[in-house]
């Protein structure tokens, strides 16, 4: 380890560490930053408390821990601690914790002070999940505000586009190269269109051919893992060990993988992105890449979460040829073009934008400070917030409208799991305490069940049932965090439980396959799932394709009995709305689970506000052509429309089909006066309805500005058409506008009036916007034409100086 690049920069980084309390390294993969740096410190004893060091991954911190501990002579537990979910192995004797992410979170949230650690040490920061952006801002405010000489080190592979001197601006940055030798790139472009196994596994078949030592294949997930495995099974050369590598392997399975294969036998190690940092593979000198990923990311229309899988970043692709580097010259074949390596994003996009966050505001609120006000690299969308905290209020954490824990939101936030499993696990105490007996049991098991990564489409009760031997372990730690005896679970309360956890997910069956969930969205069985035809159930799992959202693990209900069991969950509200059918006003009483409607009863004494609201309904679904509409209500519209774009200082109020609509109860409930029906709007006038929507003194300035007529020079009044986006006409008789030098102007004089010139018999005959340039110009040519066709009429050879006039010859000698 002494010839680690990290080696030159130590004395450099120490130096930092003593003078500055907050550090930036970076350090390329095969540094020695999680490994050699952290030894060194203890090694160094050069901080009087103890070090924390936060890695993104279970299997990373592990093996990192017991590395660093046989590096030392000694068993985890000892100087090198280890702290992960469900495994805690620390003494007094522990100098350095390698812990996850969300255990450091709970560290900060139960004493912000870090009583005793002088150094927090955060690995891998380029990865940016959302608990380490969190715990770096609970960990800076801090340092600010509590603890002026706790230290904090924050190690990347990179520091692209990332921001990290913004939030700590003192901290000097110390680089190190990386150790790496040469690797030879084959790019072997597969059909994404095509099962990616057989694809993969002829390169990987060519690569063990062609090279000697063992390889790493990069895929997407345990899924693709499991059918490559099939498939080499009987296809690999002698001599060569299959390894696969994945989260949810046991420990035995995943040190079989990370070990140096046996002598004379080669390893051929199927893993996913955990392996691509802070994790040491023995042996490696190939790498097959697939150039895949699966990623969470939450859709906001619909809450749900799904799990992308998707093309990696020029990052990702860089991190994981290195492993064929790390000992010596190797190769690497990307199962993509060399165009297509051109086309890499360089960076994945955090979690922060991407997933859901209601452990962010739960963690957040539990600290005592918004969101917005965390120092935080990126701020999370405003969208995905709302929809945070709409969900914690629907489970009762976040008082309304405010990031602020309730009582209830304080023990959820305290039990250290997602929000919608503390609220089933607290909910399932209280009721044990109310006489449901068993219902503990079985909510620590299914708890201990939904924090695997579950896969595949079924009813929950079949996987507890399957899964109930191996889950027992971590369901006992639950028994203790709640202070409860342990007991075997019976699974007769999983879908009241499942209710509890997902109140928004509460779901009647529509027709066919298909399910309303109480929050509102719509969702398909997938197809086969054994709760087909089942009328009322709780979707657990849900995922989205190009058709919408489907239901893969969900639990039958009752919902008859789910409401007597759960009364909180049923509420009573009055409901108006409009009767397509009918075409009239329908009002009802009704018992809901959020929209799920379990009875009803019509509602006959109304208000008239409330008959309105329910007829305008009626109009938001037919549209603004079902008002009467006339001439005149069309005309002052249109004059509101260009008065907006000609004169926008005076603030008129938006009035484009699309704002009408949304404003229906500002400017036109008023006037329904309790109309029930569509046909009674024959009553309405437009005209008046839209000039009292104006507020004083817009309206005089409307028809001053925006005249609805033209006085002509004879004293007719001739209608001005106007229509947003077009200069407004007035049709006027020629005679009428003799001796008119200018052109009429409207809008304070900032738009000028187009005039349709017409024959004595009301026929167009010339338009224009500019009169004295008709009358020196093309009225000679009309004048010839026209005054043979209307003799009887006056047709001056010099039309400026002429009298203008609406009558006959005859008529203007008499």
């Amino acid at each position: 380890m002494s010839q680690l690049p990290i080696v030159s920069v130590l004395p450099a980084l120490f130096a930092a560490l003593g003078e500055h309390n907050s550090v930036i390294l970076q350090a390329p993969p095969g540094a020695g930053k999680s490994t050699l740096l952290p030894l060194e410190l203890v090694r160094q004893d050069l901080l009087p408390g103890r070090i924390i060091m936060l890695e993104p991954r279970r299997l990373a911190a592990r093996n990192i821990a017991s590395f660093l501990a046989a590096q030392l002579g000694e068993n985890v537990g000892e100087r090198i601690g280890l702290r992960v979910r469900g495994e805690s192995r620390v003494s007094k004797q522990t100098r350095l914790e390698i812990v996850t992410e969300g255990v450091l979170t709970r560290m900060l949230q139960q004493d912000p002070e870090l009583t005793g650690i002088s150094l927090v040490i955060f690995d891998e920061f380029h990865e940016r999940s959302l608990h380490a952006d969190t715990a770096l801002a609970f960990a800076i405010e801090s340092q600010q505000g509590l603890r002026e000489d706790l230290k904090l080190l924050v190690m990347s592979a990179t520091l692209d586009g990332m921001a990290l001197e913004r939030l700590l601006p003192d901290a000097p940055v110390i680089r190190s190269e990386g150790r790496g030798f040469p690797i030879d790139y084959h790019y072997r472009p597969i059909n994404r269109q095509q099962w990616l196994e057989p694809q993969a596994g002829a390169v990987v078949l060519e690569a063990l051919t062609a090279h000697p030592g063992s390889a790493l294949v990069f895929l997407p997930g345990q899924g693709e893992i499991e059918r490559l495995a099939i498939w080499l099974a009987e296809r690999l050369p002698e001599g060569v060990r299959l390894a696969p590598l994945y989260g949810r392997l046991d420990m035995g399975a995943q040190q079989a993988a990370i070990a140096p294969a046996p002598a004379g036998q080669r390893k051929l190690v199927l893993t996913t992105n955990v392996a691509e940092t802070s994790l040491t593979i023995e042996g490696i000198h190939i790498v097959i890449d697939c150039g895949l990923e699966r990623r969470a990311s939450v859709d906001l229309k619909s809450g749900v979460t799904r799990l992308e899988t998707r093309q990696i970043a020029r990052a990702s692709a860089t991190q994981r040829a290195g492993r064929a580097g790390r000992l010596g010259p190797g190769v690497c074949y990307r199962l993509w073009s060399s165009e297509g390596q051109e086309r890499l994003a360089e960076q994945s996009p955090p979690d922060i934008l991407t997933q859901e966050l209601t452990g962010l505001l739960l963690d957040a609120a539990q600290w005592g400070a918004r969101v917005e006000s965390l120092p935080l690299l990126d701020m999370p969308p405003a969208p995905a917030l709302a929809a945070a905290q709409r969900l914690l209020e629907t489970l009762g954490a976040l008082k309304p409208g405010e990031q602020q824990l309730t009582p209830a939101g304080r023990a959820m936030a305290a039990l250290g799991c997602h929000p919608r499993l503390a609220r089933m696990l607290l909910a399932a105490k209280a009721l044990a305490a109310d006489g449901l007996s068993g219902i503990v049991a079985d909510a620590v098991y299914l708890v201990a069940l939904l924090e695997e990564d579950l896969r595949g489409s079924e009813r929950l009760s079949v996987l507890f049932a399957r899964r109930q031997g191996a889950l027992r372990s971590q369901a006992e730690r639950w028994f203790k965090r709640l202070e409860q005896r342990p007991a075997s679970p019976q699974g007769q309360w999983l879908g009241l439980l499942c209710a509890l956890a997902w109140p928004d997910r509460i779901g009647k069956l529509r027709s066919g396959s298909r399910y309303q969930l109480s929050g509102g969205l719509s969702c398909d069985l997938v197809e086969g799932h054994s709760c087909q035809g089942q009328a009322a159930l709780v979707a657990v799992e849900l995922g989205q394709n190009e058709r919408g959202s489907r239901i893969f693990i969900a639990e039958p209900i009752n919902l008859d009995e789910l409401a007597r069991q759960l009364p909180e969950l049923v509420s009573t509200r009055d409901w108006f709305d409009w009767d397509e059918r009918e075409e009239r006003v329908r009002a009802e009483r009704q018992q809901v689970i959020g929209e799920l409607v379990l009875g009803q009863r019509p509602l006959t004494e109304l208000s008239d506000e409330q008959k309105g609201r329910c007829l305008l309904q009626g109009i938001r679904r037919k549209g603004l052509h079902v008002l009467p509409w006339n001439e005149a209500s069309e005309g002052l519209l249109a004059r509101l429309r260009c008065a907006a774009d000609w004169l926008p200082e005076a603030g008129w109020p938006p009035m484009d089909d699309v704002s009408l609509l949304a404003g229906l109860e500002q400017w036109l409930l008023p006037a329904l006066g309790g109309m029930t029906r569509l046909e009674q709007l024959k009553k309405l006038d437009l005209n008046d309805i839209l000039r009292q929507a104006l507020p004083w003194p817009l309206p005089k300035r409307l028809d001053e500005a925006l005249p609805s007529h033209f006085t002509a020079p004879t004293g007719s009044r001739v209608r001005i058409r106007y229509e947003p986006g077009q200069a407004p006409v007035i049709p006027v008789r020629i005679q009428e506008m003799f001796g008119q030098a200018s052109t009429p102007r409207v809008a304070e004089g900032r738009v000028a009036l187009v005039v349709e010139l017409l024959s004595p018999a009301r026929r167009p005959l010339q338009i224009t916007a500019d009169l004295a340039a008709f009358w020196v110009g093309s009225y000679g040519e009309v004048k010839k034409e026209m005054k043979g066709r209307y003799p009887r009429h006056y047709w001056p050879d010099n039309p400026l100086e002429a009298m203008p006039t609406s009558v006959t010859k005859k008529r203007m000698q008499q």
